[in-house]
């Protein structure tokens, strides 16, 4: 049976938060991290087949990089004509909007959907 909320991801969010504060990042930025973040984690759940995606975090010296595992083989689309008054449909189109560079690289038993952002954002 599929839980009808998506797993808590506050956790999360606050360890990212903290990082990135302690690196020296500036608020927008972090902003940016933790909603683009949330797209992809709250996609993991809702069409990776994932009960509680797991997340990967990298902070090299410049670059910050959050990855998000399902188990769903098929790689995300944006949607290129989401309507505008949907609730839904345009996540993707803000994790692009916010990040650096974003992609999905499929596994063996799902795909890894990542996001960069750099420093000097």
């Amino acid at each position: 049976m599929r839980a009808l909320n998506p797993p808590d991801c506050t956790a999360v969010r606050a360890e990212l938060r903290s990082l990135l504060l302690s690196a020296g990042w500036p608020p927008e930025t972090i902003a940016d991290a933790e909603l683009a973040f949330q797209e992809l984690f709250v996609n993991a759940w809702q069409h990776g087949l994932s009960p509680a995606p797991a997340v990967l975090v990298s902070l090299l010296p410049t670059t910050l990089r959050v990855a998000v595992c399902d188990d769903c083989p098929d790689l995300p689309e944006s949607r290129a004509n989401a309507d505008p008054f949907a609730v839904s449909g345009r996540g993707l189109h803000l994790v692009h909007a916010l990040t650096h560079r974003f992609g999905a690289t499929p596994t063996k038993t799902g795909k890894v959907t990542w996001f960069e952002l750099d420093a000097a954002a």
